[in-house]
């Protein structure tokens, strides 16, 4: 039988490590994170405490350890310290000026700790890798975006914003309840509630042209970011099927998910996609348009009708 002491005591001081990281640990987290079984993390407890680590429990909630104990600083592995690495080039590239700035002052701290010879290996990685984002991601007027929605979100203060809707000819002012902020389709967007238009609205960060704090207490009790965007795709939709040529698809894997995607198989030379769209006339019948060459639509007839109206506007304009 394999002796499973040094993996069972890296695991202990690794559940020491998550406790001083949050006020409260859940038993379910520790065991999704080391894929064990409740039973082992009860167990592991139990060892932590009689080693005379004061931690105190409570049913259905989770573990904490007793306010004032901490360990001394635990020392990164260069492995770990490499991690941090890419991290670093991700917040100067994808994040705006101000977490960028905070995030180097603490690579700083970081690096500061290491061993001499680790500071050397990690100073190599560092000067090899590199970031690039062809996305302007953050409005000029507003350096300092995301930091400011982090604390509002923390504090459960309203901001004020100066935004730009890509339906306006100007900008509008807004007190808004951030509820959270999220990355997709290489944009950042703030989702809260908007007191201008008395209902929560999505807000992407280029258009934001200022944010400033406030101290107006939230007036929502706001249920969790992830509750609202699932709400989000309950939205009407329109199933659509289209066949693609093969040396075709591959180039489709990236941006086909924006539209919808839900399936595909293989039918001789061609792919059968499957799509869920809930903007068939407009977004998807545009996207189409880029590889209609390579592609048949089987449904729906909607859609194939548009196809024809926009080329014959195309030809319209090319005459």
């Amino acid at each position: 039988m394999l002796d499973e002491t040094p993996k069972r005591f890296d695991r202990i001081v690794a559940i020491l490590i998550q406790l001083q990281s949050k006020k409260i640990v859940k038993a379910q987290e520790l065991a999704d994170r080391f894929d064990v079984s409740l039973r082992t993390i009860y167990r592991d407890i139990r060892t932590l405490e009689a080693s005379g680590v004061p931690i105190y429990s409570e049913a259905g909630v989770g573990y904490a350890l007793m306010e004032g104990y901490r360990l001394p600083p635990v020392m990164f592995t260069r492995e770990e310290a490499s991690s941090f690495i890419a991290a670093e080039k991700l917040m100067q590239k994808f994040t705006d000026a101000t977490l960028g700035n905070h995030y180097a002052s603490a690579m700083y701290k970081l690096k500061a700790v290491l061993r001499s010879d680790d500071k050397d290996w990690v100073s190599s990685i560092e000067s090899s890798v590199l970031m690039q984002s062809s996305e302007k991601l953050f409005n000029d007027k507003s350096p300092n975006t995301l930091a400011t929605l982090f604390e509002s979100i923390a504090e459960k203060t309203q901001v004020i914003l100066s935004y730009e809707a890509i339906q306006s000819d100007g900008i509008t002012v807004r007190n808004i309840e951030p509820v959270g902020v999220f990355h997709d389709n290489n944009n950042w967007y703030m989702f809260g509630y908007c007191h201008l238009r008395n209902d929560y609205r999505q807000f992407r960060a280029d258009r934001i042209h200022g944010i400033q704090k406030t101290e107006i207490p939230f007036s929502i009790e706001h249920e969790g970011l992830e509750t609202y965007l699932d709400k989000n795709k309950d939205v009407s939709t329109t199933k659509i099927r289209i066949l693609v040529a093969k040396k075709i698809a591959k180039y489709l894997a990236y941006e086909r998910k924006y539209h919808g995607f839900v399936s595909e198989k293989v039918i001789d030379d061609e792919i059968e996609m499957t799509f869920m769209s809930c903007d068939t006339l407009e977004g998807f019948s545009r996207w189409y348009m880029m590889f209609g060459d390579y592609a048949t639509i089987l449904e729906p007839e909607g859609l194939k009708t548009r196809i024809l109206e926009l080329l014959e506007i195309n030809k319209q304009r090319l005459l």
